[in-house]
């Protein structure tokens, strides 16, 4: 309040605070009959000391304070780094009279500079590649920079087009410029070939610029359409696909269209004035080899062109050997030759060693197992640096007392190269197998760190739902048993288990009402006594501290201390707890999970030498087999649903199908334009799934599995397709209309086209 009077107004506080330790231990609790005070130094210790330990942090074995700083959702992590780089030198600066030293031990933003840096090297790769393909092919210096200009004019554009999408150059925008970098060329070597042959009538440069340009401009717009379409669909789709692959959709867009546009006046116009039609001579060694090169390319040609005429002479026995190959690379990945995930493992060089002990072990225990574990790690020369925690572990909440059992060791590797080519899961599950030898009685194990992040939410997760836990803990523990017989799966847990060790207090609310007391008062002092009360604070200086009231160690060692807790009722008698409750030692879970408001348990698990969509397939199977014929069937109100990368693949998988559904359509609705007919356009969209012969194959071989990066690259495939088939049955169709027979138009076409698609 305040004290007024005519000349000022005077604030009154009233400051209730501790001063000191002194004046607290001082504070009188209460005055006797006879007049003796009880002060609180007369029934309690007080000591200025510190909070109980809860979690440690080590780096390299060294005692540390770790500071975590995880950026928004929303956020762009190479920027937070580097602010966060900016405030750590001013602090280093700012006390540098106390040799204050901040050691940044994970970045997260290096491995996405180094991918990034890496895509950019791939980039400036790529355009040198092709700029050495277009000068065999093109047989001039000239000619090859005149189409090369394409590149980075529409590349630099691209940028324009980043920017105002809002985009950031990262892994999705860079990978989609160093791809769409031999696209960029499509355009303009079609026109430039185009402009040569009409040169090669007798044209001058500027009217052969112009009429070739003229001739096959609508053929140009068509194949560069039919590479945006293929795209398009992904670019404006939504879910967790479309955020992962929209940046790298839009920029292979807009790029091709920048491409076109290049194609349609900087090719035409450089041509028109440097462009010259070479012959050459082999007068040195670059003529030479240039005609070696025309030799082998005039053979492949040929070689090609009579497999096409022995097709064309055998067309049933050709339908039925594409049919059989067509159903053959179908077969592949049903008979498991090739596999499925969601998103492709990448290498880090990175992975946790997860400790966990029995659920009563103190941090002390749980500290003294870790330092085993550093001692055997430390050890090891491909193993660079060690960030550990006590009493904490990925996935939790934070480090409380309950997870005082587990800890968690970050293990950073030298470069693959310098661990004789072994995988970072493959190394962390060697590890695990050795740390569960050398730390018996304890579990261990790994959790790989992949390019999305810590992989603690498994890849194969199975979630068992119902009403009653136990019996849902029961059918997971089934399922579990069912996971761990399956090749590939490792690392296998349930996320709530049972065997967390607690003291049970049945009360008896009649007896408890009986005597004086409420649930409150009871739940109140058992909270003080067991766990303390920080109502009460010290100030000392600017800081503020907890005071925290609780019984001494001493008088919580057992249960029971828990069955002599005494209460004071409100006719001052003393009561024990035991007198008005049961109080029992049992076990429980140590955590609670519900799913759509249905109690739930999920059985978790890492893959390793077997992709994961494989692993869950054949889970899948034995489950529907033990359920049928009554080896593990569900409870009655138990249900089970998948999540992880099968959710996502599910998802995913299904975007991408009905995005590449549209794609096709999109494509034919195109080629209807070019060639005012829905037939021929048919004609084209048979050579699509064809494709798929190829690429299934190359899977096979190459031990590769099925993601959400090999569905982008089959669309992308399907562009190429069309485009290529379009040249082709454009260039066949201009053959028959000049009076060739069909056959004779499908030769002429592929002996004049095969140049430009191999380009």
């Amino acid at each position: 309040g305040s004290v007024k009077t005519q000349n000022q107004d005077v604030l009154i506080r009233l400051s209730g605070k501790y001063a000191s330790v002194e004046e607290l231990r001082n504070l009188v609790l209460s005055t006797t009959k006879d007049g003796a005070q009880i002060r609180l130094a007369d029934v309690a210790d007080v000591q200025d000391s510190q909070k109980e330990t809860e979690k440690l942090a080590r780096i390299d074995r060294k005692g540390a304070i770790a500071i975590q700083i995880i950026k928004q959702s929303d956020a762009n992590a190479v920027e937070v780094s580097n602010g966060v780089k900016a405030i750590i030198t001013k602090l280093e600066q700012e006390y540098a009279a106390n040799k204050l030293q901040v050691k940044i031990v994970n970045d997260s933003s290096v491995f996405t500079l180094q991918s990034a840096d890496a895509v950019i090297h791939d980039l400036i790769l790529a355009v040198v590649l092709v700029a050495f393909v277009m000068l065999f092919f093109l047989h001039s210096l000239r000619n090859a920079l005149i189409v090369m200009v394409s590149i980075p004019a529409s590349l630099i554009a691209t940028f324009i087009g980043i920017s105002l999408f809002g985009f950031t150059l990262n892994l999705m925008s860079l990978l989609g410029l160093s791809l769409v970098v031999g696209i960029l060329v499509d355009d303009a070597i079609v026109v430039l070939e185009n402009i040569q042959r009409h040169m090669e009538m007798g044209k001058n440069k500027v009217r052969a610029a112009s009429d070739a340009t003229r001739e096959i401009g609508f053929t140009v717009v068509s194949i560069t359409l039919v590479i945006v379409v293929v795209f398009f669909p992904i670019a404006i789709s939504s879910g967790l696909v479309s955020n992962i692959l929209r940046q790298f959709c839009v920029v292979v867009i807009i790029a091709t269209l920048l491409s076109l546009v290049a194609s349609f006046t900087i090719v035409p116009l450089l041509f028109s004035r440097y462009g010259k039609l070479e012959h050459i001579e082999g007068k040195n060694a670059f003529g030479r080899f240039i005609l070696w090169f025309e030799k082998q390319l005039h053979k492949f040609t040929l070689w090609i062109t009579n497999i096409l005429q022995w097709s064309l002479s055998h067309k049933r026995r050709t339908i039925i050997a594409v049919v059989i190959l067509f159903a053959a690379s179908l077969w592949l990945p049903i008979a498991g030759f090739i596999g499925s995930e969601f998103f492709p493992k990448s290498d880090k060089g990175e992975f946790l060693v997860q400790i966990e002990l029995p659920k009563d072990a103190p941090l002390e225990q749980a500290n003294f197992y870790t330092q085993r574990a550093e001692a055997f790690l430390s050890k090891q020369p491909e193993i660079t640096q060690l960030i550990t925690t006590v009493g904490q572990s990925s996935g939790e909440m934070g480090g409380t007392q309950a997870t005082a059992y587990k800890a968690e060791i970050n293990v950073k590797l030298v470069e693959r190269s310098e661990r004789n080519n072994v995988s970072s899961d493959i190394f962390a599950t060697k590890m695990s197998r050795a740390l569960a030898k050398e730390l018996v009685g304890a579990k261990v194990k790994t959790v790989p760190i992949s390019i999305l992040g810590t992989a603690e939410n498994s890849p194969i997760q199975l979630i068992v739902m119902g009403s009653d836990l136990d019996s849902v803990i029961r059918y997971a523990e089934g399922a579990q048993k069912v996971l761990n017989g399956i090749a590939g799966a490792t690392e296998t847990k349930l996320s709530v288990e049972k065997g967390t060790p607690e003291i049970n207090v049945q009360v008896d609310r009649d007896k408890m009402s009986a005597v004086g007391l409420t649930l409150q008062t009871v739940g109140a002092t058992m909270q003080t006594a067991f766990a303390g009360n920080t109502d009460g604070k010290y100030r000392k200086g600017e800081y503020e501290y907890d005071i925290n009231i609780q019984y001494q160690d001493f008088n919580r060692k057992d249960i029971d201390d828990v069955r002599n807790l005494i209460f004071i009722n409100s006719m001052g008698a003393q009561i024990k707890l035991s007198q008005f409750a049961t109080i029992t030692e049992g076990s429980g879970p140590s955590q609670l999970e519900r799913m759509n408001k249905s109690t739930s348990v999920t059985v978790k698990a890492q893959s390793i030498g077997r992709p994961t969509g494989t692993i869950v397939a054949e889970f899948q199977q034995k489950l529907k087999d033990m359920q049928e014929d009554g080896t593990l069937k569900a409870p009655v109100g138990v249900s089970y649903t998948w999540g992880g990368d099968q959710e996502n693949q599910a998802d995913g998988f299904g975007t991408l199908g009905i995005a590449l559904l549209a794609s096709i359509i999109l494509v034919y609705l195109i080629m209807v334009a070019l060639y005012d007919s829905f037939v021929y356009p048919l004609v084209v969209m048979f050579s699509l799934p064809l494709a798929l012969i190829g690429a299934f194959l190359a899977l096979a071989l190459t031990n590769n599995s099925i993601g959400i990066f090999t569905i982008l690259g089959f669309i992308m495939l399907m562009g190429l397709v069309a485009k290529n088939a379009i040249i082709l049955v454009d260039f066949t169709n201009h053959m028959k209309a000049e009076g060739k027979s069909t056959i004779e138009a499908l030769v002429l076409a592929n002996h004049a086209r095969l140049r430009p698609i191999l380009m």
